[in-house]
């Protein structure tokens, strides 16, 4: 099946079969991995890792691209669609997809990003309407400023941003912080309701 487009859940359970029966691990992003056992069954870990949608403009790829390896190493998972997405993929739904199902969506603000028009105010609008349906709670959109540029007015009325200038360790380790803690909470919260 290697290169076919998968039609439905049937195919794709009898492809992890498949795999799991010749002895390689399977993992499916977001959900977790399934790996074989010696007795010929399967033992599913689940991805708890929390997943960041990083919104970014083209010229800042650079210093979102440590940011994401930050957020990787710190036991995140991090999207970002030059990495994630693949050829023949339907961005725009893509896109869509990973931003409506990350727990955190990181606006990468930054004095090109704020000025350009394009692909990035449209992940950031559809991003606000996706936050607009999250518990009222829930810490979903954060703003980072990559530079001392200006945060959008509807955003700096609502919502507090993180710097990653001067300092960028400094800025992304509060990130972290504040993730893993909201995070937590969420985790928290679901165990008692």
């Amino acid at each position: 099946m290697a290169g076919a487009e998968l039609q439905s859940p049937a195919q794709v359970a009898r492809l992890v079969l498949r795999c799991l029966a010749e002895g390689r691990r399977v993992e499916i992003e977001r959900l977790g991995t399934f790996r074989p056992t010696a007795d010929g069954g399967f033992r599913f870990q689940p991805n708890r890792k929390p997943s960041v949608f990083l919104a970014y403009a083209a010229e800042d790829a650079t210093a979102v691209d440590q940011l994401y390896a930050a957020l990787e190493r710190a036991g995140f998972q991090p999207w970002m669609d030059r990495r994630k997405l693949l050829p023949g993929q339907n961005w725009p739904r893509a896109i869509e997809g990973a931003i409506e199902t990350a727990d955190f969506f990181v606006a990468c603000l930054s004095q090109r990003a704020i000025s350009k028009r394009g692909t990035f105010q449209s992940e950031i609008r559809y991003a606000l309407d996706c936050a607009r349906s999250a518990p009222i709670e829930d810490v979903y959109f954060i703003p980072l400023r990559l530079d001392d540029c200006r945060v959008p007015a509807q955003i700096q009325r609502q919502l507090q941003y993180v710097d990653l200038f001067p300092q960028p360790e400094e800025g992304t380790q509060k990130l972290i912080r504040m993730m893993r803690k909201e995070a937590r909470r969420r985790r928290l919260s679901s165990c008692c309701s």
